[in-house]
């Protein structure tokens, strides 16, 4: 496996695991980037935004677009139950395994 493919791995179960540990179960995509840039992974809103999407194709995700009075849009990510399983731990391929405890 390639060191890229490790990363976009570790990325999406963070993605999972901070939906997970919020009340509401969903975040915008501005707080996804600062929370993925504190755990070392800086990445652009493009890397983020085919994190959200590639999540969203495998239902552990559900992306809402909210017009951001600007032209454009912002994305939040709405964790699923199956979301929430695989940030348990539920193997998913292109989702790392959470680590023991």
């Amino acid at each position: 496996m390639s060191f890229s493919a490790l990363l976009a791995e570790d990325r999406r179960l963070v993605l999972l695991r901070s939906l997970a540990e919020d009340d509401g179960r969903r975040m915008n995509e501005f707080v996804l980037k600062r929370v993925l840039q504190h755990v070392g992974h800086a990445v652009s809103r493009d890397v983020l935004r085919g994190d959200l999407v590639w999540l969203d194709a495998q239902q552990l995700i559900r992306i809402e677009r909210l017009p951001d009075g600007a032209g454009g849009e912002v994305q939040i990510a709405c964790l699923t139950e199956n979301g929430e399983d695989v940030g348990r731990g539920r193997p998913h391929p292109g989702v790392a395994r959470p680590a023991a405890r």
